[in-house]
């Protein structure tokens, strides 16, 4: 970890793929780097992913034509091809074996009316130049009506082509700083990086983080979500291939073969952040949809995510608004690891003074006012809404003996509301519901238990460490009257 002040070229924030990526590609055209990671490496929203490289995006081409032109369409699709084959590239240079797989790509129809969206956006796909068909024929277990298909997509091991990749970095003289977290970025000449073991002078300093810090206005251009993967042997073969049902959410499903062994990952059951508690239904709901669907009759492994939706349906990739040398990543929606990777290649692109064919179709500080024009007025109206209406709700309970074993929940004491965890031992931890970021308050995530924001997305620990940005700050420490604990022993934490 980082211990005292240190100057480089550039600081990237953020160990994930966008991270590693821009780092490399800086490093390899001799700048002096260095990737500060607020956890372990992969510990983040990269190590959830579940590493679809398609030119498929979550937003239409039919949606991408009508709002950015078939121009910018056109692009999307060639920036996301790009991104695929750079990390091909990077899979051969590193000599990693990581399992990288050239398959084709489905987007299934299961209704007629599905099957006449999917006819539409085909054609979209074939008019910015991808090489998209429509067919009947798809190696599932089940009929289906048709789907969209796209040959030369690929998947991977992103974790074991990612520590390969850091690997390489640390002997090519990068410096690489976990459990270092970056609590200020101060723009200027040089740029202030402020960490809690020390701080960074930079000439340009990267946010490759899943949201950048303290950046309101870009906020309120993301939306935060979450989502669920499961995972089990398959018990009959299944074609490799990347899958996708045409659903709202949608399911995104693909095999794996893990030493010897054919697994099957299916994801899917997303949510906005923070808005449900009883997140353990959407776990159930997706071993459900597995069980019923494929041959796949235990499930071994589950873990969820968080997905940045954009407000117009890009990646925000640039310079920062009101930034001269601050640059961004964010707003990936599904499309993380190649997304992440043509973060990489924009920005080091940008810092280093080339031009990039993809630069102004992701420009972070752009404004589309009519593409996403209904989400970002929703989306936003929901922040404020939360900001005022979690503040009238009634709390869940007014006694620590409401709070169960393993719990979370929102208590009222001498009117004031606490946030109390309650651990298996019966030892509770008193905290602030009231996130650091901008003042919303926090609800309990059941499945994950974790305290989370429904306004942007900033997560905590039971007991208010920071999980996701972009909160900087833990949950500050709370006080119960001594007559509030009698019960059980009580632990606060956070910050003061």
């Amino acid at each position: 970890m980082l211990s005292g002040d240190l100057t480089v070229d550039v600081a990237v924030v953020g160990g994930g793929v966008a991270g590693l990526t821009v780092a490399w590609l800086l490093r390899r055209a001799g700048k002096r780097v260095v990737v500060l990671e607020m956890n372990r490496l992969l510990t983040g929203q990269t190590g959830q992913t579940t590493a679809h490289l398609t030119e498929l995006l979550d937003t239409p081409y039919s949606t991408l034509c009508s709002d950015f032109g078939e121009k910018g369409a056109r692009l999307a699709a060639a920036s996301s091809r790009d991104s695929i084959e750079q990390i091909a590239s990077l899979v051969k240079a590193l000599g990693v074996d990581c399992g990288f797989q050239r398959v084709p790509m489905f987007r299934y129809a299961e209704t007629d009316s599905q099957l006449r969206e999917l006819e539409k956006e085909v054609a979209a796909a074939r008019k910015v130049g991808l090489q998209a068909s429509l067919t009947r024929d798809v190696p599932l277990p089940f009929p289906v009506k048709g789907a969209l298909r796209l040959e030369n997509q690929a998947q991977f091991h992103p974790r074991t082509y990612l520590l390969a990749l850091a690997e390489r970095l640390e002997k090519e003289g990068c410096l690489i700083f976990e459990e270092t977290r970056v609590v200020d970025v101060q723009d200027g000449v040089p740029c202030r990086v402020v960490t809690d073991k020390g701080t960074v002078l930079a000439t340009d300093v990267v946010e490759a983080t899943t949201t950048p810090l303290n950046k309101l206005f870009l906020h309120s251009k993301l939306y935060p979500y979450r989502t669920y993967s499961v995972a089990g042997p398959l018990e009959a073969p299944l074609e490799a291939g990347l899958y996708y049902d045409s659903q709202d959410p949608y399911h995104y499903i693909r095999p794996q073969r893990i030493d010897g062994v054919d697994y099957l990952i299916v994801g899917g059951e997303d949510h906005k952040v923070g808005t449900e508690e009883d997140t353990e239904t959407h776990f159930a709901a997706l071993e459900a949809y597995t069980r019923r669907n494929f041959p796949v009759t235990r499930v071994t492994h589950r873990w969820s995510g968080q997905v940045i939706e954009p407000a117009d349906g890009l990646a925000y990739i640039g310079r920062n608004s009101a930034s001269r040398h601050t640059y961004v990543a964010t707003g990936f929606s599904g499309t993380g690891i190649t997304w992440g990777t043509l973060s990489g290649m924009i920005l080091s692109d940008l810092i280093l003074g080339r031009e990039n064919p993809y630069a102004a179709l992701y420009d972070a500080r752009r404004v589309k006012v009519r593409a996403g024009a209904k989400d970002f007025i929703q989306e936003n109206a929901e922040v404020a809404f939360r900001f005022v209406a979690d503040r009238l709700a009634r709390p869940d309970g007014h006694q620590l003996s409401e709070v169960a074993p393993g719990e979370g929940k929102i208590l009222e004491v001498e009117g004031k509301k606490v946030a109390v965890y309650r651990e298996e031992n019966g030892t509770c931890h008193a905290i602030s519901p009231v996130c650091t970021h901008v003042g919303c308050h926090v609800h309990w995530n059941r499945a994950e238990r974790s305290w989370d924001c429904p306004c942007h997305g900033a997560r905590f620990s039971p007991t208010g460490k920071v999980l996701n940005g972009p909160a900087v700050r833990d949950l500050a420490s709370q006080k119960l009257p001594e007559e509030a604990s009698t019960a059980s022993p009580i632990t606060t934490h956070g910050e003061e």
